[in-house]
């Protein structure tokens, strides 16, 4: 219990935190909202407890949240070229994963993939089909402090020429038995498991959380 405990507080301080935004976008009197205001500060206050970032931080990230508190979500592009993977090496943590980010208001999910992928490795992609939509915060430690959805895409090389990016370092193809050191919160070993067996099976179902 006492190893897992960091971690429970994390869960339910995000809890806390998407009931205290949703019960901000619905109230209706000033007690209501000193009430779910408060309900803010000891979300922040558990999150700062259970990791080194400030309590004062984190509750002006909490309340910058507007409106009912949903996921956020987070797209990967698949890209195979001779049975290999292309990975990225991102900046932040000097580790590797299938290029993608968050989703950007304004953009379908399959434009956002191409984006995300030419802006990381300079290849142009043409999305294939969905090959699946996790829940990012199951994947054994919370991804940031606010819950979000994985779709990862299967994407086909239609041009470009390989290039890094000012959110990453280095880019490569990689054999699914050679892997290097991954960003397990943008891809895991999970993650990369089910695109094999796409590849696999091109009739295989989307997988789905």
């Amino acid at each position: 219990m006492a190893d897992d405990f960091p971690l429970l507080l994390l869960e339910w301080s995000r809890e806390i935190q998407a009931l205290s935004q949703t019960g901000l976008t619905f109230s209706q009197t000033d007690y209501d909202v000193e009430r779910y205001r408060r309900l803010s500060q000891l979300a922040a206050a558990m999150a700062a407890e259970a990791s080194t970032l400030d309590h004062g931080v984190l509750e002006k990230i909490f309340l910058a949240q507007p409106g009912y508190a949903t996921p956020k979500v987070d797209v990967r592009g698949a890209v195979i070229d001779d049975g290999k993977i292309l990975l990225v090496q991102e900046r932040m943590d000097e580790r590797w994963c299938m290029p993608g980010g968050w989703a950007d208001v304004g953009e379908t999910p399959a434009e956002m993939v191409v984006r995300e992928v030419w802006e990381e490795s300079g290849f142009h992609v043409r999305p294939t089909k969905v090959i699946a939509v996790f829940d990012a915060n199951r994947g054994g430690r919370p991804i940031e402090f606010f819950h979000a959805y994985k779709i990862i895409f299967a994407c086909a090389i239609t041009g470009g020429a390989a290039r890094t990016s000012n959110e990453t370092m280095a880019l490569d193809f990689f054999s699914f038995d050679d892997l290097p050191p991954l960003s397990t919160a943008r891809t895991n070993e999970a993650h990369l498991a089910e695109v094999r067996a796409h590849v696999a099976d091109k009739n295989r179902p989307a997988a789905f959380d």
